[in-house]
């Protein structure tokens, strides 16, 4: 027998005695014994020593156990008038939902579930209450309830079922106290409330939530003001540490460290809210008997360049979000749009003429027979020159497209571009405000640039066209529009007040924009040759004002339609010494009669003026 057979029938006969088998599993044992628990200690002392498992820090893990913390929401800053009304706050607003569980139960054991027998009657209340209709409130409460019986611990209302306030939560409360139900709870949620509703909506614009499925993250600004200004009216989140016990709760008393929220800064704007609210109130009859498919409208104090009313349609409401469809406007008009102004572009092209010495006021001019030719292109005066020979004043008032032609040509082309961009056209206003167009200027085309004496040809803004208007009626001197009256940090009781600011140097002379004045004043009161004679009147005041009718480019070239216009005014009263600028235009109404911006503009300036005058004496006066 070979050795190598020798050795298995050796080790056959051993394996086959117990007791060798059990001193061999006894050996193994312990050697595994052993080889574990060293194992066991030195990774206890690595973790001992480095405090991680599975690269988890073990005194974060810890902390985190039984520190807890939560954010302190800052409160955003309001949105004021001038004297402090409130146009946009801060508020919290609230969903319902309802408790189907039948192990919410109170104290002694108190159902204060929804039960199923009083589903009609919740149904009812928030029917009563809410947007909610009875079926669809009941539609709800069905659906929280199996087949087998079995409920939802809580069910809620949809859309319908949000955003309601505080006043309607407490009349759904009180009702369920009055009838001894139960069931019906509220969740808080953060919410901006505009109590005035459609009131300069575009320029002050609205909130959204940061993150719909998070309220934690608040409101962010969209649109306007809320927009442009969001993080001086945001403010910044403080945060609280504190203790809690194993359930989560936190422990009384035990707040480690706290970091304060700031508050957002209070932005007081320039708008009068008593002017605003009429403004508002006297565009939507003239909107719905015109139907234009725009209409614009700002009020500026000539001294400072404060806007002191402004809107446009069509509008919206920042609370209900009502006319913000999907074939609502969401940009602002104001700024964000450019149009070619027609007529009222004559003040500055007859201001820069006086200027270069080219205008003598009594001279005349003739109208050439077919119109005004500009190469391969013919313009006309509204009468087609039936009114006859007129002089340069006569053109102003008359509102010539052909005098304003000979003004422009007798200065040549490029000298008039320079006093279109000294007028601060064809650069931003820099308003702050979203979106804001520059416009443009006429291009090195001759032809361009004479048609822009009447305002075709070139683009511009209104925020532009307001700016431009201070130099006529601040004697020469062109102002900043300004929107903002002062910014005040609650925080600290800092205030930051803005104050006027002059745009570039002195523009035309003093007696050029009173020159001009002047003849716009034959625009309202000149039987004759003033083409708005006795439709813009203010009591009491004599008013400078020039209207404007520009045809609208379409995809191939200028509309043709009836009323494809845009149609406009400007107002400076009173016209010797302005304190109010009024600038209101309206684009394609479906049609138009030459009172249909007097509409607006005749009981707006007297509200204004009659404030103003109030002011002045400290005394309310009667209708003059």
């Amino acid at each position: 027998m070979s050795m190598k057979n020798k050795i298995k029938n050796f080790v056959k006969k051993k394996n086959l005695n117990p007791m060798n088998n059990r001193k061999k599993v006894g050996i193994i044992l312990f050697a595994t014994s052993i080889g574990l628990f060293f194992l066991f200690a030195f990774r206890l002392t690595y973790i001992v020593a480095v405090g991680k498992v599975a690269g988890v820090s073990l005194p974060e893990k810890t902390a985190d156990l039984y520190q807890g913390s939560s954010v302190v929401k800052a409160k955003r800053g309001a949105i004021l008038d001038r004297n402090g009304e409130v146009i946009a706050e801060d508020a919290t607003s609230y969903s319902v939902y309802a408790i189907l569980s039948e192990t919410y139960l109170g104290e002694e054991n108190k159902k204060l579930y929804a039960q199923k027998k009083d589903f009609d009657a919740l149904a009812d209340i928030l029917d009563r209450n809410t947007e909610l209709s009875k079926d669809e409130a009941l539609k709800y409460l069905n659906a929280g309830v199996n087949e087998d019986g079995t409920v939802k611990f809580q069910v809620e209302f949809g859309s319908k079922g949000k955003n309601i306030t505080l006043e309607t939560r407490q009349k759904i409360e009180d009702e369920l106290k009055e009838k001894k139900l139960a069931g019906l709870y509220f969740e808080g949620h953060p919410a901006r409330i505009y109590p005035n509703g459609v009131f300069a909506s575009h320029f002050i614009g609205y909130t959204d939530a940061a993150d719909a499925d998070d309220d934690a993250k608040g409101l962010i600004g969209k649109m306007g003001l809320e927009e442009s200004y969001n993080d001086i009216l945001s403010g910044k989140d403080g945060k609280i540490d504190y203790k809690k016990d194993v359930y989560g709760n936190p422990l009384p008393g035990t707040i480690a460290s706290e970091k304060k929220a700031v508050d957002g800064k209070d932005i007081y704007t320039t708008l009068d809210m008593r002017i605003q609210s009429q403004l508002e109130t006297l565009m939507d009859p003239v909107l719905e008997e015109y139907k234009p498919e725009e209409m614009t409208a700002m009020l500026m104090k000539a001294k400072t360049g404060e806007i002191i009313a402004m809107s446009q349609r069509p509008s919206f409401n920042p609370e209900t979000k009502e006319g913000l469809g999907k074939d609502a406007i969401w940009r602002n008009l104001l700024v964000e749009d450019k149009f070619e102004p027609g007529s009222t572009m004559k003040l500055f092209t007859a201001a820069a003429a006086i200027q270069d010495g080219k205008f003598n006021p009594n001279a005349t001019f003739a109208y050439p027979a077919g119109g005004y030719k500009l190469d391969d292109r013919t313009v006309n005066d509204h009468d087609f020159g039936a009114i006859g020979t007129l002089t340069f004043r006569q053109a102003i008032s008359w509102s010539s497209n052909v005098g304003m032609l000979t003004l422009e040509q007798s200065m040549g082309g490029e000298k008039w571009k320079s006093y279109l961009e000294k007028f601060g056209f064809g650069k931003s206003t820099n308003s702050g405000l979203a979106g804001e167009s520059a416009g443009s200027l006429p291009g090195d085309n001759w032809v361009d640039q004479a048609m822009s004496s009447f305002g075709q040809a070139v683009d511009v803004t209104n925020f532009q066209m307001m700016q431009a208007f201070t130099a006529i009626a601040n004697d020469g001197s062109m102002l900043k529009p300004q929107y903002i009256s002062k910014i005040v940090d609650k925080n600290t009781g800092d205030e930051k007040v803005t104050q006027p600011e002059k745009v570039g140097q002195q523009v035309v002379t003093p007696q050029a924009a009173s020159d001009i004045r002047t003849y716009m004043v034959d625009t309202v009161e000149d039987p004759t040759y003033g083409i708005a004679y006795d439709v813009y009147t203010v009591p009491g005041y004599h008013v400078a004002a020039k209207t404007g009718t520009a045809q609208i480019t379409g995809e191939n070239g200028y509309m043709a339609g009836l009323t494809d216009y845009t149609y406009s005014v400007v107002e400076m009263v009173p016209a010797d010494n302005p304190e109010y600028i009024l600038y209101l235009t309206m684009k394609k109404p479906q049609t138009y009669t030459r009172e249909a911006l007097a509409k607006i503009a005749n009981p707006l300036m007297k509200v204004v003026m009659d404030s103003a005058d109030s002011q002045s004496t400290g005394t309310v006066e009667t209708e003059k």
